[in-house]
Parts: structure tokens; C-alpha cells; sequence
């Protein structure tokens, strides 16, 4: 990360509201009364609850009316609550890595409840990634957007749409866990398995998903880095890219379109 992303993140979570933290602090410890003090001390808790910031910054772009980022702050506060109260220190895991996989998932599942696609969307969303599919066994490779928005017989602006509202979803977003994918967005931020079979599919896992991360497209291979790797939000991408937010987006969900279609192929074929 360049000083200068790092000194637009400090700033940005300087200038956070705090009382809007503190207050979904309180609300989460009213339905929570049973945190181990012994763990994890309110003032620990208290130095994380930036953290529940910045996680929901980085899933904005997935948020759609009635949820607001004030709903995912205040998911994501009960996570770091109830990741308090059930850490087990014995489990050799730093309370930061664990908080951060539970706030992550408390947003994730909160966004997952309020997802809803109208069923001609799903059924676009689903044409869309039949024919992507059919296209990449057919030739190798996988077509581009305007190519797929071609054969679809749709705009480009329906295209995009597509993608978005199946990221919003969750039907092939790298950061939820699905029937149709695994948490991909979790293995590329956590390195630790608990066994030696899960350490070992997930070591081949993230070698196959690198391998598709380098035939994506260069900016959509670019979006995807920035923003799982260095954890950037959709704003700061864009100004490195010098695009608008809306374009980074669209290519941020045409390269998880992408994805889910090598995802897809290696379930069929039980890797």
C-alpha cells in the first residue's frame, strides 16, 4: 500500500464517528450479556471497534436500499461482541484475526438478508452465466463484456447491471459463502486452516484462483487485487486508476463474474 492510501485510510477512520460506534457498542452488549471478560476486556473490544469501520466500508458498494452503512456498523459491532464473548485463547488465534473473520461474516450475513434479485434478473443473471460458461469451454477463453453482452442481446448498461445486482446477491461475490462458492474473499485474507486436508485444499484452492486471477482482464486483474489484497474501498481504486467510482465497480463485478465461472467449473469437476 503506497503512504499515500495509507494516510487517506488513517484519515478516513479519523474522522469516523465515534458515537455512532460507541452507541451500536452499547446496543450489541444489551442482547449480549454473556461476553467473557476473562478474554477479551471492554477496552480491548473498544480499540477494534475501528475495525468494524473499515470492514464495512470495503462491502458499501453492495449495500441497496432499505440498508445503509450505519446498518453494517452496527452488524458488525455485534460480531466483534459476540466474538468476544466465544474466543478461546487456548486455540493458539489472536483475538485481531479472529474479531475480524467474525465482523466480516456478521456484515456479510446481514447483507445476505436483505439481498433480493426480482426473478427476470435471476433469470438474466443465470442465462448470462450458462452462456459465459459455454463460451469459455468452447474457445478457452472467456469472452469479453461487450462479446457476452453481444450474444445475450443485451446493452452494456444491462450487462453491468447483471453483474452487479448477482454481486449483490451474493451469487458470485468472492466474499460470501455459497452453494455456487466457497468464501473465496476469507482464504485470500486468512492463511490459517484447521486441519492438514483443509490447509491442503485450500493451498491448491488459492493456487487455482490465482492462476484465474491472471487471466482476467488487466483492470479488472488490477480492481481485484486492490481490493481483496490491499483492502482498499471502490473510492480509493479509483483514484489510483484515475476512473470514476461507478466504472471500478463494474469492473469489480464483471472480474467476480468471471470468477465464479472457474469456480463453477472446478466444483463440476470435484477439484
Amino acid at each position: 500500500m503506497t503512504p499515500q492510501i495509507e494516510q487517506l485510510s488513517e484519515e478516513r477512520l479519523a474522522h469516523e464517528s465515534r458515537n455512532h460506534l460507541n452507541n451500536a457498542a452499547l446496543r450489541a452488549y444489551s442482547g449480549q450479556q454473556q461476553v467473557c471478560r476473562g478474554c477479551v476486556q471492554d477496552e480491548q473490544i473498544a480499540e477494534f471497534l475501528p475495525m468494524v469501520s473499515k470492514i464495512a466500508r470495503q462491502v458499501v458498494t453492495y449495500l441497496k436500499p432499505p440498508l445503509s452503512f450505519e446498518d453494517m456498523v452496527s452488524a458488525g459491532t455485534v460480531g466483534l461482541v459476540r466474538a468476544a464473548r466465544d474466543f478461546d485463547p487456548s486455540h493458539q488465534a489472536e483475538f485481531k484475526t479472529y474479531a475480524y473473520i467474525r465482523i466480516r461474516g456478521a456484515i456479510l450475513d446481514e447483507l445476505r438478508c436483505w439481498s433480493f434479485v426480482p426473478s427476470n434478473l435471476n433469470k438474466r443473471i443465470r442465462e448470462a452465466q450458462q452462456l459465459s460458461r459455454k463460451i469459455t469451454e468452447d474457445t478457452g477463453t472467456h469472452p469479453t463484456d461487450s462479446e457476452l453482452a453481444e450474444k445475450l442481446g443485451v446493452t452494456m448498461e444491462e450487462l453491468y447491471e447483471t453483474f452487479e445486482n448477482a454481486r449483490a446477491q451474493h451469487f458470485i461475490s468472492l466474499d460470501g459463502s455459497t452453494d455456487e462458492s466457497p468464501a473465496l474473499g476469507t482464504l485470500l485474507a486468512a492463511p490459517h486452516a484447521a486441519s492438514p486436508d483443509e490447509r491442503i485444499r485450500r493451498e491448491e484452492l488459492v493456487e487455482k484462483l490465482a492462476e484465474a486471477i491472471q487471466q482476467l482482464f488487466e483492470k479488472q486483474r488490477q480492481v481485484v487485487l486492490l481490493y481483496y489484497r490491499q483492502q482498499l474501498t471502490m473510492k480509493e481504486i479509483a483514484e489510483i486508476m484515475e476512473l470514476t467510482e461507478s466504472r471500478v465497480s463494474q469492473l469489480h463485478a464483471s472480474a467476480l463474474f468471471s470468477l465464479s465461472i472457474k469456480l463453477r467449473q472446478w466444483k463440476d469437476a470435484g477439484l
